[in-house]
């Protein structure tokens, strides 16, 4: 049974989904379970607009599970912003709450969010796409060194190549291999860190047609010693939900990696990938 591990509601900014109408799409797919995973933007730009509310976000939660949670397993997550200028905010609100899974993913660099067009000028495609993979790396150091002072704080990396989307988008430019030297030692520094990736499917839907990582990722992770990957479908609208699920199964198994990481209570589970 597959878990999507990634997706949002109304509690995030940039969707208005009702959480009931995620968990119903979820039950007509036969998942066996799905994590909200909401947004916790602590940049300065958007820390006006997060709707992030955790009296709210917890108490729909536990409605849903009071309604729904005989059926499926209904996670708690969040999804928080690689903001390290902001540390002590996250991790206060990572010690005071509870959650099954958190998330960290990288939406901006040095030259701004990825998704403003602004920030690849002068950089063109192979230069924003390495830019925001050295980033990541950035990130994915910063959650190892944290782990080593706090015990592990983050548990997945998100979409870890999500410039590729951009690239696309804002120069038809698609190449998995783009950046594949720090892509190499951003996947080492998650096995150093216990950072599990996402395998992330939006970019299936709405990109270049090819998951996040794709099929050359995905191996590498897998020769590297990674024996498994969250599937995300950062769905913001129910009909998205697990979407491309089919498609991305068989890139992970077909590449290494049989085993879907679950998360319940911030712990780990690995089952098989049918």
């Amino acid at each position: 049974m597959l878990y999507d591990q990634h997706l949002h509601s109304k509690h995030s900014f940039d969707s208005e989904t009702e959480p009931d109408d995620n968990v119903r799409r979820a039950l007509e797919l036969g998942l066996g379970g799905l994590t909200f995973t909401e947004h916790f933007d602590t940049h300065a730009d958007e820390w006006t607009a997060c709707r992030y509310d955790e009296a709210r976000y917890t108490d729909d939660i536990a409605r849903l599970r009071d309604r729904y949670g005989d059926r499926l397993f209904i996670g708690k997550g969040i999804e928080i912003c690689y903001q390290p200028q902001n540390a002590r905010v996250i991790l206060d609100h990572l010690e005071q709450h509870e959650f099954d899974l958190v998330i960290l993913s990288v939406h901006w660099t040095r030259r701004g969010a990825i998704h403003q067009r602004r920030g690849w000028e002068e950089l063109g495609p192979v230069g924003g796409t390495r830019l925001y993979l050295e980033t990541v790396l950035d990130a994915a150091r910063w959650a190892n060194s944290l782990g080593e002072q706090h015990g592990r704080v983050f548990d997945v990396l998100g979409h870890l190549d999500l410039a590729r989307r951009y690239a696309h988008r804002f120069f038809n430019h698609y190449d998995p291999n783009d950046g594949a030297d720090i892509v190499d030692e951003i996947l080492r520094t998650c096995l150093a860190a216990e950072l599990v990736p996402e395998i992330n499917t939006s970019t299936v839907r709405a990109g270049p047609g090819r998951p996040m990582p794709d099929a050359p990722v995905v191996a590498r992770y897998a020769e590297l010693g990674g024996r498994a990957m969250i599937l995300g479908s950062d769905a913001h609208r129910p009909e998205h939900v697990a979407g491309h699920f089919g498609y991305a199964v068989p890139v992970l198994r077909q590449n290494g990696i049989t085993g879907q990481a679950v998360y319940r209570h911030r712990r780990l589970a690995i089952e098989t990938l049918e």
